[in-house]
């Protein structure tokens, strides 16, 4: 995968460095080239350029980066200005950080694909999130093992867990499922939440908007969810 993250700052240089690791191919973006210089051994390629002049951020590889993260946190204004202009590109997938409520709904307004909250979400979270393919979100155990949310598999879908097999096939445990429902407020209009369901059953039936939490190994989790994409 390609990312270009803008902003090296805690969470953007962190979270730069794990992808990195992980091998991908990560462009890392700063006005201070103190920063640029600090991570360039650590992340595949930084650069020091102001990401608000649009003729400079139209020269970068847009087209072929596959998810592009505004991290900047510091000035909010440069944020959101950095975030509308990769929208008016067109970049693939496009993540921006937001730092209150009304920063949050600024960038929803934008059109922004995902918003990411760094002050509750760790970079080791996000990394994770954005490099195993259908992962809803996570929560790592260590270095080796992790609890993921995961879409249901269209195999699946109407089949138990004791059907499935799951637990000799892949290694992995189920420990319970998450379900949208519509619920009706005090003032009588629907909306949608997601329940835990409580302990899994080996008689449980999935559903198609079923979320899986899983349990196991890192590299029996990414096993499972690469051929769930295959």
């Amino acid at each position: 995968m390609k990312y270009i993250i803008v902003g090296l700052g805690n969470f953007g240089a962190s979270l730069a460095e794990k992808l990195t690791a992980q091998g991908n191919e990560v462009i890392g973006i700063d006005t201070s080239m103190t920063k640029v210089d600090t991570f360039k051994e650590k992340i595949s390629h930084t650069i020091c350029m102001d990401a608000t002049d649009e003729f400079t951020v139209s020269g970068l590889p847009l087209k072929d980066t596959d998810i592009v993260i505004i991290a900047i946190g510091e000035d909010q204004g440069s944020n959101v200005m950095v975030t509308a202009l990769f929208k008016n590109l067109a970049v693939k997938r496009l993540i921006s950080r937001a730092i209150n409520p009304l920063h949050e709904k600024v960038l929803k307004a934008l059109g922004v694909d995902e918003i990411v909250h760094p002050e509750q979400e760790t970079a080791e979270r996000w990394a994770k999130k954005l490099c195993m393919k259908n992962v809803v979100d996570s929560f790592e155990l260590g270095e080796d093992f992790s609890i993921i949310e995961a879409n249901v598999p269209d195999e699946y879908v109407g089949q138990s867990i004791r059907d499935m097999g799951f637990r000799k096939r892949f290694n992995l445990l189920i420990l319970t499922t998450i379900k949208k429902v519509e619920v009706k407020s005090t003032l009588g209009k629907n909306r949608t939440e997601s329940r835990v369901q409580g302990v899994a059953t080996p008689d449980l039936i999935l559903a198609k908007e079923d979320i899986l939490v899983l349990y196991g190994a890192n590299k029996d989790l990414e096993k499972f969810l690469k051929q769930k994409t295959e």
